[in-house]
């Protein structure tokens, strides 16, 4: 199995990372270029304890004059205005291939300047985390958002993040709504209806029904599904197209079987995975039968990669890698070498000598 692990731009400036990246073995680092707010633990600094990134970034020069209407925010908690550019030239000069690691429609800073850019429920709550990729100036911003992370990089491939739409469960300050609403109503509420993708609020009245039974197992109407569900699969597939067409690299997508999935892994449109090299499928939660669902399902020209973490209370890696290079998976992607700190190590240990075997 392929080893893919992933870090932010301040890790890879971190004393010894470039040796624990040898001494660990991977294939690949995957920096990110551009990505969402957070606060981002620092467990191998010996001068603080966390980086805390006010709000999504873009961690390469932000020109004058090539954005349309989004412009992405700049990094004052990093050093260098390139610091990602930075880290993929210590990994190249290291030997070490880099990926630039993107994060296309997850953006609360340009939801909350733009709202009118934003994911609309059925109610008109707009989720200023979620830009939705039926407007062009979204697919605009993605595509000059790829152009300029890959310009003058040395990258072995692209992995795309978020490329397709957020919705309503999403990690979001002092988050509360977490087992209040059923996948039914999440998936409903989950649904834009902004204008430009044209779908009316006409099934309020089932999200209400859905949420007055108290069932948080009820299943919405397929009928309402396919024709709620194939506006948004038309604008994700424009959102890749316009990105794709400005990368040469071999590309990896975050995606989901689930086509109704939103967030950091979308779900796949039909013809999603025949344009791209690996599909990466979300495994943090035991994922041997989606894998081997993906086997099934996708072409077996695509890569099929398990993002796995080593962070809380992980399964045993060495032994959960095993199951998954079973059921299928012809990649494990770490997460995370910046916030599995020593403590972690072990694992991420157990993981690429699981991958080796």
């Amino acid at each position: 199995m392929r080893v893919v692990a992933y870090a932010y731009p301040w890790d890879v400036a971190t004393p010894g990372f470039v040796d624990r990246v040898r001494e660990l073995g991977v294939d690949e680092v995957a920096v990110a270029v551009s990505y969402h707010s957070a606060r981002a633990a620092t467990p191998w600094s010996h001068t603080g304890t966390a980086v805390y990134a006010r709000h999504a970034a873009f961690y390469r020069p932000v020109r004058e004059g090539v954005w349309g209407k989004l412009t992405p925010g700049v990094p004052d908690w990093t050093a260098s205005p390139d610091s990602a550019g930075e880290a993929v030239s210590v990994l190249n000069d290291a030997g070490i291939p880099a990926a630039a690691w993107l994060v296309l429609t997850h953006n609360s800073l340009l939801g909350q300047r733009f709202p009118e850019l934003t994911v609309r429920n059925c109610f008109g709550e707009r989720y200023p985390w979620a830009l939705c990729p039926s407007h062009e100036e979204v697919r605009a911003y993605a595509a000059t958002l790829v152009e300029e992370a890959l310009a003058g990089l040395d990258v072995s491939s692209v992995i795309l993040e978020a490329c397709g739409q957020l919705g309503a469960v999403h990690q979001c300050s002092h988050e509360k709504t977490g087992a209040v609403w059923s996948p039914a109503v999440a998936r409903l509420l989950s649904v834009c209806c902004c204008d430009a993708c044209g779908l009316a609020d006409s099934f309020r009245d089932d999200v209400l029904r859905l949420l007055a039974t108290g069932d948080l197992t009820t299943a919405d109407d397929p009928a309402l599904r396919a024709e709620l569900l194939e506006p948004r699969q038309k604008a994700t597939d424009l959102l890749r197209h316009a990105v794709l067409a400005k990368i040469s690299a071999p590309v990896t997508l975050h995606a989901d079987l689930d086509p109704w999935a939103t967030g950091a892994l979308p779900g796949l449109t039909p013809g999603a995975a025949e344009e791209v090299a690996t599909v990466v499928l979300p495994c943090w939660q035991p994922g041997e039968g989606l894998v081997a669902e993906a086997r099934t399902r996708l072409p077996s020209k695509v890569g099929i990669g398990a993002y796995v973490t080593a962070l809380g209370p992980a399964p045993d890696l060495r032994a959960y890698v095993a199951r998954l290079r079973d059921a299928g998976a012809d990649q494990v992607h770490l997460y995370h070498l910046g916030l599995a700190g020593p403590a972690r190590w072990a694992e991420l240990h157990g993981a690429v000598a699981s991958a080796r075997a």
